[in-house]
């Protein structure tokens, strides 16, 4: 289980935007994965398996403490609104010549600046790679502001990025 610890914190770090709440979860995942030793042990699937808890747990908490989400939630975007582009850089281009222990440092940084409603969302589907579908439906949200809130999460890390950039 040593081997999945660094991935199930900052799973739930990126998540959760919070290091004492992500240490809290981690715990929290290891105490499962204790009480579910016998079949995780033989398993070839238990770095998935450690992955989907933490992102569980990590919701859960969130839906939890919802209520700053209230606002966002009832802001609405009808289905055909598409929102707009802006002009902003791609942070891959903003982090070349960075080294990678940097450029991770800095992405993390950028990441715990974002609301929830826009770092959610956007870990789920960038690092975590679900589908826009199914963090809808596993955050209770329509599509549109999935969608609208990834976007808007893009625009604020990459100028959070070139921000810290400029910083380093």
């Amino acid at each position: 289980m040593q081997a999945y610890q660094d991935m199930v914190f900052s799973t739930a770090a990126r998540l959760l935007g919070n290091e004492a709440q992500a240490e809290d979860t981690a715990q929290e995942v290891f105490l499962k994965a204790y009480q579910n030793f016998a079949q995780l042990q033989a398993s070839s699937a238990a770095g998935g398996w450690l992955k989907t808890v933490t992102t569980n747990l990590a919701l859960n908490h969130l839906n939890r403490h919802r209520r700053r989400w209230r606002l966002f939630s009832e802001l609405r975007v009808s289905e055909n609104d598409a929102p707009a582009e802006f002009d902003v850089p791609v942070p891959d281009l903003l982090l070349a010549g960075i080294a990678d222990a940097q450029q991770q440092q800095l992405l993390e940084q950028a990441l715990q600046a974002l609301p929830d409603h826009q770092r959610v969302p956007l870990v789920l589907y960038h690092f975590s790679e679900m589908p826009y579908a199914d963090i809808a439906q596993q955050l209770n949200i329509s599509l549109s502001k999935v969608k609208v809130d990834i976007l808007r999460g893009r625009q604020k890390l990459a100028i959070a990025l070139s921000t810290l950039r400029g910083e380093s």
